[in-house]
């Protein structure tokens, strides 16, 4: 009966470590970093936004036009001259044929067309664009952050379940030990056979719950191999120390939350984007010059043909080129009202993210506010629970010496072991939720990104 609990224990310890990858917090997030799926597809949106904010989008670029054409007649050609006669006025007039006169025409042009001045609404465009660039910057930069905390809620899940399950393993070797205790002391008349089995259902229950642990471990692995887009079957052993931001750094981070926060920075961005909306919409009130040159050049090849009666005229080659520049101005002096209602429109939109802004900045003061309560009351109680274990751990040694000596029940030695596990994983509890309420902090501070976590 000893040593299938001593296979049973080596069993768990073996199968649960066995070929691991260390992984830190820094790896874990350069490994999310360059394979998170939505990080990818955040690159690739910043992509399209560099790409649009461009000299090539920004139509200050003229446009240039190729044209040719090249045009091929072969012709046949009869001409009678009825009731005409030649010089001896009694010879009809012979006919005059021509066969295969060809002609050919070629042709080739260029055409430039630029625009001098469009009311300043390329201008504002242009602007708009580059502002549109460091919005979609700051999208992609809330994704990272929403990644790295998504990432850490599940590396801190495994970080949990780690140490709990290295808290159920020492509660299973303490029952083994119990049940070989127990058996020594049966075969020496000092217990029951009862005594015996209590042990073992004891080591029964720790048994069931370190399988349940070891379960709960593999699934937290896969979910952060999800994160990192890893092979699911990929074994990472975390890094299990959590060091605390000083209270002073995070008191600083809030003070400039206003200033780092994404979500404020994004609306600040639309803010501008619509504010150039309306300068745009103001362009329609002004004239728009346009500038226009073309340049081509024309060879013209005609085949022989009649004129006069008898006469042929022979073919020709023409060769033309021509150089043409224009400048043009239209102002739209009413437009039925269009530029004028759509320059409404914009000031209204930018009243109403005036509004949003406003209302964005109460919200998020409102969560950091709750998040450094959240904070600092899971802070305590993590120094509680860890208190707790020690006072924990210095009651179950000593019941440990009692029931060794006989002078307490193996109940009551069981609840002292009991109350030694509540105690320990309720402590890992206490410690990654409050590091993981941190990260939350930082993120809605700004910081997440430029501190060490």
């Amino acid at each position: 009966m000893r040593k299938l609990y001593i296979i049973l224990l080596f069993c768990f310890c073996g199968s649960i470590f066995a070929q691991e990858n260390f992984l830190t917090k820094e790896e874990a997030i350069a490994i999310a970093l360059e394979n998170n799926f939505g990080i990818k597809v955040a690159t690739n949106d910043l992509e399209i936004a560099a790409n649009n904010k461009s000299i090539l989008n920004s139509g200050y670029l003229p446009t240039l036009s190729g044209s040719a054409s090249a045009n091929y007649n072969d012709l046949d050609s009869n001409t009678k001259y009825p009731g005409q006669f030649d010089d001896d006025g009694v010879t009809p007039r012979a006919d005059l044929e021509i066969d295969h006169a060809e002609s050919r025409d070629y042709s080739a042009g260029l055409s430039l067309d630029y625009t001098l001045f469009d009311g300043l609404g390329r201008f504002y465009t242009y602007k708009q664009l580059k502002e549109q660039y460091q919005l979609t910057e700051l999208q992609a930069r809330e994704t990272i952050e929403n990644t790295i905390v998504q990432m850490f809620s599940v590396y801190f899940q495994v970080a949990q379940l780690t140490e709990n399950y290295n808290v159920l393993e020492q509660a299973l070797e303490i029952s083994r030990d119990r049940i070989i205790r127990e058996e020594y002391s049966f075969e020496y008349g000092q217990n029951t056979k009862l005594d015996i089995l209590n042990a073992q259902v004891d080591f029964t229950n720790d048994s069931i719950l370190l399988l349940n642990a070891k379960q709960d471990l593999v699934n937290a692995r896969r979910d952060l191999n999800v994160v990192l887009n890893q092979d699911l079957n990929k074994v990472y052993q975390v890094d299990t120390i959590v060091m605390f931001t000083p209270s002073l750094e995070l008191d600083s981070h809030i003070l400039k939350s206003n200033e780092n926060n994404v979500s404020l920075l994004q609306a600040e961005k639309n803010l501008k984007i619509n504010e150039y909306d309306i300068k745009v919409s103001k362009s329609g009130y002004l004239p728009t010059v346009d500038l226009t040159g073309e340049y081509g050049w024309n060879l013209s090849q005609s085949a022989s043909s009649s004129f006069l009666p008898g006469q042929v005229i022979p073919g020709s080659n023409r060769n033309t080129y021509d150089l043409d520049l224009t400048a043009s101005l239209t102002w739209n002096l009413f437009d039925g009202g269009t530029t004028s209602v759509a320059v409404r429109n914009a000031k209204i939109a930018y009243d109403n993210q005036e509004i949003v802004k406003k209302q964005l900045a109460l919200e998020i003061e409102r969560d950091i506010q709750n998040a450094k309560t959240i904070y600092d009351n899971l802070i305590k109680i993590y120094q509680i629970q860890e208190q707790n274990v020690l006072t924990n751990q210095n009651n179950f040694e000593r019941s440990k010496e009692q029931f060794q000596l006989g002078r307490i029940t193996s109940i009551e030695f069981r609840q002292a072991q009991i109350n030694l596990l509540d105690a320990g994983t309720n402590k890992n509890l206490a410690k990654y939720d409050a590091k993981l309420a941190e990260v939350e902090l930082l993120q809605l501070t700004g910081q997440l990104l430029n501190v060490k976590l």
